[in-house]
């Protein structure tokens, strides 16, 4: 929660300075519809971890592989419907909040195409960091959480910017849960052995 509070600062800073109060009102938007849309991730981990840990307390090995190759596809399909979703209904969404500014709204628009480009993304290292609290595993799930939510995105909203113009800084989510999804990866692909899930 700290992380998210000060990359929001930092994100609404970075938005008065290349877009004024507009880019601040456009990335408002993007925080309420995206955390509508992660909450369907984070219940599935949350719900999910407890019949984790149990089969893993269990050594039930088969049904770990079971659950982890299921949950994995689920997030999959789910991070697919979320874009396509999110895609079809930008106008809509984006009127409801800003509809009243023709600027503003077509600003959100572009934005929430964009952002909404995360929701691939973020349900592998939201999963991963619940899989790995569910196994024991603290200092894996702590690191892809603390990466996740504050080293990637800080250095993205900073980063793209500079090095790709202004309108790049709302690739920042995509790029840190991106980068997240990897990480993830890693640690799922080097602790297989250990936990016996795949």
């Amino acid at each position: 929660n700290i992380a998210y509070s000060i990359v929001t600062i930092l994100y609404n800073t970075q938005l008065l300075k290349y877009y004024d109060e507009d880019g601040v009102a456009a990335y408002g938007v993007l925080m309420y519809v995206g955390f509508i849309f992660s909450a369907i991730y984070y219940g599935y981990s949350m719900g999910i971890a407890p019949v984790i840990s149990y089969h893993f307390g269990a050594h039930n090995h088969p049904e770990m592989k079971n659950l982890f190759r299921k949950s994995m596809t689920l997030v999959g399909f789910i991070g697919v419907g979320m874009l396509v979703v999110s895609q079809i209904a930008t106008p809509i969404l984006s009127s409801v909040f800003v509809g009243y500014d023709k600027g503003l709204f077509d600003l959100t628009c572009q934005a929430m195409r964009i952002y909404s480009v995360s929701f691939l993304f973020m349900g592998v290292a939201g999963f991963g960091s619940s899989f790995f609290t569910a196994l024991n595993d603290g200092v894996v799930s702590a690191a892809i959480s603390f990466l996740r939510a504050f080293v990637f995105e800080i250095g993205a909203i900073f980063l793209l910017p500079m090095l790709l113009g202004k309108d790049a800084i709302w690739w920042a989510v995509v790029v840190s849960e991106l980068a997240a999804l990897l990480l993830t990866v890693i640690f799922l692909v080097t602790n297989r052995k250990k936990y016996h899930y795949v």
